[in-house]
């Protein structure tokens, strides 16, 4: 299977990969996807300084996240902090278990930085799933900054989620937390659903 995570050595799937199947309960195209926990750095919408990001279910298995660049995410004077942008990309590719859905978590991430993306930047990552091998998933994305009516590319990613029980997610972390994301998922869904 071709891949598109050749340029990232290590994350390419392996040959019996296959391309999996959107799950038939998977959101449909240009449905926005709830947050999966309001106090998340990368789409929580009460974290302190979090990126804020939306993320809308594409076409087969993609999606597309957007945010805005705000002072509060600065690393080096009026650019944005790399790691921050890596959490981005880290967000919008794992957004994509909601395509299949099936829980799934970060297993590695590759990030290329093209060129800085200044502050009031309105940053745009274009996640795709590329194979699924057992558990394993990989991930591609592509990001952009708007400039005037034109694409800017500006980095690039690549990544390996394994998909997990939700137990994973009580057992390792707070069962309380879990219950209370699962519910700010539900009222995000509703409200965003409402209100895109």
């Amino acid at each position: 299977m071709a891949s598109e995570n050749r340029d990232f050595p290590g994350m390419e799937p392996p040959p019996d990969a296959v391309l999996p199947q959107r799950a038939p309960n998977a959101p449909g195209e240009g449905t926005w996807l709830p947050m999966h926990f309001k106090f998340c750095m990368a789409c929580g919408d009460q974290a302190p300084g979090g990126l804020r990001i939306r993320i809308r279910a594409m076409e087969g298995l993609a999606v597309r996240a957007q945010f805005t660049v705000l002072a509060a995410h600065q690393g080096a004077p009026g650019l944005i902090h790399g790691g921050l942008l890596s959490a981005a990309i880290d967000e919008a590719m794992g957004s994509l278990a909601y395509l299949l859905m099936t829980p799934a978590v970060t297993g590695r991430l590759e990030v290329d930085f093209r060129r800085p993306i200044p502050v009031g930047s309105a940053v745009v990552i274009d996640a795709r799933i590329v194979a699924q091998h057992g558990r394993k998933v990989f991930t591609s994305a592509d990001v952009s900054i708007e400039d005037g009516s034109a694409a800017v590319p500006v980095g690039r990613g690549a990544g390996l989620f394994v998909q997990v029980p939700l137990e994973h997610f009580t057992r390792h972390g707070s069962p309380e937390l879990v219950s209370e994301a699962q519910q700010d998922r539900t009222e995000a869904f509703e409200r965003w659903a409402v209100n895109p």
